[in-house]
């Protein structure tokens, strides 16, 4: 069944690689026997649902997560039933790429008024007087 992401991009389930293993975490004796744990796999380059400027920043969002041959790796194994974390790996996925569909917005570059820099420049004389007003004074000792 294909992954809706939104309604220009829909993933297809060919596109996607899952492989299964022995999983630690919940299940007691269940977990030496039942292969639970879920890796998918998703070849972002290779990819022909998602234009590339959204695969360029799902490279950039996936951190460690994408290889050098710029494969998206996902690992689950949170639930006791293959069915969950198969469920939850794909939800992850789908929640990257919905993350990656908004462009970050552009920091403004700032700087604070002249009234609020004199402002600061005074307090922090007060401040230095305060506490140079602590200082003990030793007879005979003038600076």
């Amino acid at each position: 069944m294909d992954m809706k992401i939104n309604d220009l991009i829909t993933v297809s389930d060919n596109e996607i690689q899952l492989s299964y293993s022995r999983s630690g975490g919940p299940g007691g004796q269940n977990v030496n026997k039942v292969a639970t744990a879920v890796q998918l796999k998703f070849d972002i380059g290779a990819s022909r649902s998602i234009p590339d400027h959204i695969k360029t920043r799902l490279m950039q969002r996936g951190g460690k997560r994408v290889n050098a041959n710029g494969v998206l790796i996902i690992s689950a194994n949170r639930f006791r039933t293959q069915e969950q974390n198969r469920k939850d790996a794909k939800k992850r996925l789908v929640e990257l790429i919905r993350g990656s569909c908004h462009s970050p917005r552009p920091r403004k570059k700032c700087r604070p008024s002249f009234r609020v820099r004199q402002k600061r420049a005074e307090d922090k004389k007060r401040h230095a007087k305060i506490k140079a007003n602590r200082k003990k004074i030793y007879p005979g000792s003038y600076s």
